[in-house]
């Protein structure tokens, strides 16, 4: 058991939308990540997950609404909820999230790092 300095973590890679994992909890992965501009709309069938903001702003787009977040705040997409995440330029934030979720569901893009190639740091 360690402690884990989550600003030193976001200083070891400048990646977006590549989410880094920092540990491990009851079969959930801890990840941070950093983005700017959008994703990719996508869901997670079996899989809830929770977002919280440490710098910036993410911007949750739902097909009904849209969430906005700030350094501090998070947000939990229910599973099944079609989602869309939008950073602000250099925005960091944490994933926790069940090992077994998808980086962008079941939607294969440009941008989709497989859980297998998601990097422990």
């Amino acid at each position: 058991m360690k402690k884990i300095s989550i600003a030193e973590k976001f200083t070891l890679f400048d990646e977006e939308w590549t989410p880094k994992i920092i540990a491990e909890s009851n079969g959930h992965l801890v990840k941070i990540a950093k983005g700017s501009g959008e994703l990719v709309w996508h869901s997670h069938a079996n899989e809830d997950e929770l977002f919280l903001v440490f710098k910036g702003q993410l911007t949750i787009k739902l097909r009904d609404e849209s969430v906005v977040l700030g350094p501090g705040e998070m947000f939990v997409v229910p599973k099944g909820v079609e989602h869309c995440p939008l950073a602000e330029p250099d925005t960091h934030f944490m994933m926790i999230e069940p090992e077994s979720t998808e980086h962008t569901g079941k939607d294969e893009t440009d941008v989709t790092v497989p859980i297998e190639k998601q990097e422990w740091i």
